[in-house]
């Protein structure tokens, strides 16, 4: 459904020929032109080139952060960190108290709460200050959430402690103005007057930042530990949680990625990340970005959805490595029941879709909303997300909460702004949103109305205004064609080694080929072998079952396959066009 129109990337020549002179390969040097890097020096990922936290361009409210840190440490305050449900706010939360720790925090002096997304919902609501004052803090410290909590920052205020948020989500808007929280101190990149350059950390990155904004208050104090920490040590779990975020990799992410896959790879990771990678069957010697969005990352996410994050914090926080391999071991468990929700959920969604298709005589809504009494609010999203990819429509899946109301996660488009949709949809139908928010390509909503159908009804219209049939035609960007000789293991290798995800997507080529054979393994996989002038290619088209034409268009990736010890080279079909 919704097949994609094929379109090639601009390579900017003058960008291509000067990587070139630098010493980059010809077909690198092309694909990342295509991505606008523009000098080698944005391909240096040494820790060197990071931005920096403080000054001109440094991060609004860090020093005042770094205070209040410092003054809370030294006068033994306790500090419990406030955690998100999701793989960013684990692994932020799993870095603040590896981080503190290092940085001097006393045993005891540290502790955590993380929301119960059926019970508590999203962020430092008053109920979640209730249930952190019972480990009598004298700070409470969010991250990945926090910048829309007015209330529950009036209220941990109200009982007489500090508070210090840090998060990377969008604030409230009300009555068109922004709305911040009186908190003592805000870290967020997407803060009004943030002069950051980058917009995209995820909320591990900003954890990671305050941290650094710390060390250099405590440094100015000669309050250090000696010797001085070394905070790069933590820079698997801000890889881990940066990647599973799919924030976009600008060139300050993509060094953090990079630094933090190669300790993986070096065997440095913390115990909890290289327990996952044995609990996924993934060899951390080849660490990709890949590995950490669909392997690692969703083991630490079902926690979240499913059961208690405390789990997927605990294996990033234990040194013991036996005790690390059980945590993972379980994750990965409760992830296959994820995956079994999430696939009969799926089979439903779709099936309501195909209904709503044959109602419009086969025609598609410019945004699409699905509910069903037996959803699971723990995997909406990403049923949102599996039906997006399908239809290429903005998309809400919503469930019964267990405090009765429904919620839903939303999936966007690329020119739908999502939770600026949602805030046009709670002016135009007054009542109907109980809370929303989130960002340009997803965002929640709670009904204070249980109608499905008249929220249905108001996103299509904001849809129907937004969108045109360009926008609602899923394009695929390619980078051309593969010159055959660069079907190579050595080229599989060299592009497997940058650092690729979202906003700098990883290379897709698109050739013409005859099929000489087409077969289905697995029953849900298509198994091809191509022909290109004189040479045969191996290709699998996961997940599509359709057989092709004689001769097509494929978008594909590179790809090494190993078997019993073998690399081959096999290329992985991302869509076809006949």
């Amino acid at each position: 459904m919704n097949t994609p129109r094929f379109v090639e990337r601009e390579v900017p020549a003058p960008a291509a020929q000067a990587l070139q002179q630098a010493g980059i390969a010809p077909l690198l040097a092309r694909l990342l032109a295509a991505r606008g890097v523009q000098d080698a020096a944005e391909l240096d990922d040494q820790l060197a080139q990071l931005l920096p936290p403080s000054g001109p361009t440094g991060l609004k409210g860090l020093p005042e952060a770094a205070r209040l840190l410092a003054d809370t440490l030294q006068a033994g305050g306790r500090i419990v960190i406030v955690a998100d449900y999701d793989c960013d706010g684990a692994t932020a939360c799993a870095v603040m108290l590896r981080g503190l720790r290092l940085l001097g925090a006393a045993p005891g002096q540290l502790g955590y709460v993380v929301p119960d997304r059926a019970v508590h919902g999203y962020g430092l609501t008053p109920t979640i200050v209730d249930l952190a004052m019972q480990q009598a803090p004298a700070l409470l410290l969010t991250v990945d959430n926090g910048i829309a909590s007015s209330a529950g920052v009036a209220h941990a205020q109200a009982l007489g402690l500090k508070v210090l948020v840090t998060d990377h989500h969008l604030p409230a808007i009300e009555q068109g103005q922004v709305v911040l929280p009186a908190a003592d101190a805000i870290v967020n990149p997407n803060q009004p007057g943030c002069p950051f350059p980058s917009k995209s950390l995820a909320g591990v990155g900003v954890a990671f930042y305050v941290l650094m904004g710390l060390r250099a208050e405590l440094r100015a104090r000669q309050a250090l530990p000696a010797p001085e920490p070394r905070l790069d040590t933590l820079l698997d779990l801000v890889a881990l949680g940066t990647v599973a975020d799919v924030v976009k990799l600008d060139a300050n992410n993509r060094r953090l990625v990079a630094q933090g896959l190669k300790r993986m790879r070096a065997g440095r990771a913390q115990p909890g990340v290289m327990a996952l990678f044995t609990a996924a069957k993934r060899d951390a010697a080849k660490a990709q970005g890949f590995d950490l969005g669909f392997a690692l990352g969703p083991r630490i996410n079902a926690a979240g959805r499913l059961a208690d994050m405390t789990l997927g914090i605990t294996c990033l926080t234990t040194d013991d490595a036996e005790q690390a391999l059980a945590l993972a071991t379980q994750l990965d468990a409760i992830n296959r029941e994820r995956r079994d929700i999430e696939s009969g959920m799926r089979d439903a969604a779709e099936a309501r879709l195909d209904d709503l298709v044959d109602q419009l005589a086969g025609a598609l809504p410019p945004a699409v909303a699905l509910f069903d009494p037996d959803f699971h609010e723990g995997v909406v999203g990403i049923v949102a997300s599996r039906i997006k990819d399908r239809v290429h429509r903005p998309t809400f899946v919503f469930a019964r909460g267990a405090d009765g109301r429904l919620k839903g996660s939303g999936r966007s488009i690329p020119g739908f702004h999502l939770r600026d949709a949602l805030d046009l949809v709670s002016k135009r139908e007054p009542g109907l949103l109980a809370k929303f928010g989130g960002h340009a390509m997803a965002a929640g909503a709670t009904l204070e109305d249980d109608s499905v159908q008249r929220f249905d009804a108001a996103l299509r219209q904001v849809a129907a205004e937004w969108l045109d049939e360009s926008t609602l035609t899923r394009t695929l960007r390619h980078d051309g064609a593969l010159p055959p000789e660069a079907a190579s293991a050595d080229t599989a290798r060299l592009l497997d080694s940058q650092v690729w995800g979202q906003g700098f997507e990883p290379p897709v080529f698109c050739d013409r080929f005859q099929l000489v054979s087409q077969r289905l393994v697995g029953e849900k996989h298509l198994k091809l072998r191509l022909r290109q002038g004189r040479e045969l290619r191996d290709a699998i088209w996961f997940g599509h079952t359709e057989e092709l034409p004689p001769e097509v268009t494929l978008a594909y990736r590179l790809s090494l396959d190993e078997w019993q010890g073998q690399q081959r080279v096999q290329f992985v079909i991302e869509a076809a066009e006949a």
